[in-house]
């Protein structure tokens, strides 16, 4: 059983930073992708940034380029979602998901079937 558990949200102010993590148990796949989705109130759940094992390839939506960056301990089997330079349209739940890699290739933000319970994000203008 896939257990996805995030943690590190919180409110800060607009220009500020946050860094979420995801720590991961049981078989996802081999190899496997791990993402980080957002949904804000009244919108459809984004794909926001994903990363593939081992291959490291990263994926990013043009929204979070730049001021986004996803990485992974894979000692720790731990996701990793550094926030840089927040905007209050960043607010939101985030949420952590897996799904196996088709093959030795970059991770599409699509078709993820382990998630997480979510961490709220909240940027204050």
């Amino acid at each position: 059983q896939v257990l996805l558990v995030e943690s590190g949200g919180g409110s800060v102010q607009a220009g500020g930073s946050l860094k979420l993590s995801c720590a991961a148990s049981g078989y996802i796949g081999s190899p496997y992708c791990m993402a980080w989705f957002r949904q804000a109130p009244g919108k459809e759940r984004e794909g926001v940034a994903s990363i593939h094992t081992p291959g490291g390839f990263v994926v990013y939506a043009d929204s979070v380029k730049g001021r986004f960056t996803i990485s992974k301990d894979n000692a720790k089997n731990t996701l990793y979602l550094e926030m840089d330079s927040l905007k209050p349209e960043d607010t939101a739940i985030y949420y952590c998901a897996a799904r196996g890699a088709l093959g030795w290739a970059s991770c599409s933000l699509r078709s993820y079937n382990y998630w997480g319970q979510g961490t709220q994000v909240t940027v204050s203008s």
